[in-house]
């Protein structure tokens, strides 16, 4: 596992499918020889945070639950839609533009067609559970956050959106599954004349953007939902 007393430089060289994270954290190239713990006190981070989400990116079998719980609902909210932007703004175009190039590499009769119906699909799904939880989930979250805040229990719970968390967790899409089967396609079914390595460029993109959507919903669930449950408990009475 990394820490905070190790030179920033020197984790990203180690592992550097870890640069998407600095940038949601709002970290640029050019830190030196800082640690870690001094890169994220010059730009006001929590550091312990930071060093929990960056282990957890680097170790799939890593996750601090009950560290994790610790930190407030805002922290781990604006890391959420801060992780949402970089899917709109990264993952979302380059996988169709990488996909478009695929395409434009095989003439003649194919099969890839039926990837971009695929495609589209997904990412109207996908679209659909992001806006959701950023017009929704979110604002929810925080609100119940401040009313927490003040002390005072909810006496007329049908005042709010919705009655529980539970209900923005129905709501959740199973855009993991269509990833899976996206992958599947192109895998085991691709007919065509293609460049083998636009190809696997493809390919390694989509499973890096799985990975990222693994650990972005294990932050969901298991850390974002029981602390709203729990102050649920503590304002609606029973």
């Amino acid at each position: 596992m990394y820490s905070l007393s190790q030179k920033l430089a020197d984790i990203i060289h180690h592992d550097h499918q870890l640069l998407p994270i600095l940038n949601r954290f709002g970290i640029r190239l050019g830190f030196g020889d800082q640690s870690a713990n001094d890169v994220c006190k010059s730009l006001d981070i929590n550091a312990e945070f930071f060093i929990e989400i960056l282990n957890t990116y680097h170790d799939p079998d890593y996750f601090p639950r009950e560290r994790f719980l610790d930190f407030p609902l805002p922290l781990i909210v604006e890391y959420l839609k801060k992780t949402h932007l970089y899917y709109y703004t990264f993952y979302i175009p380059e996988i169709e533009n990488q996909l478009n190039t695929l395409i434009a590499s095989a003439p003649g009769a194919n099969n890839l067609s039926l990837l971009t119906r695929f495609y589209l699909k997904f990412k109207q799904e996908l679209h659909e559970h992001l806006e959701y939880e950023d017009k929704f989930t979110f604002p929810y979250v925080l609100n119940l956050h401040t009313l927490y805040l003040q002390g005072s229990a909810i006496t007329n719970p049908e005042l709010l959106p919705v009655r529980s968390i539970i209900e923005f967790e129905e709501e959740h899409s199973d855009v993991d599954s269509k990833l899976l089967d996206f992958k599947n396609i192109i895998i085991k079914y691709l007919q065509a004349d293609y460049d083998d390595n636009k190809c696997n460029t493809l390919i390694t993109t989509l499973f890096n953007f799985e990975d990222d959507l693994r650990d972005h919903s294990r932050i969901e669930d298991k850390i974002m939902v029981p602390k709203v449950l729990q102050i649920e408990k503590l304002l609606f009475p029973s």
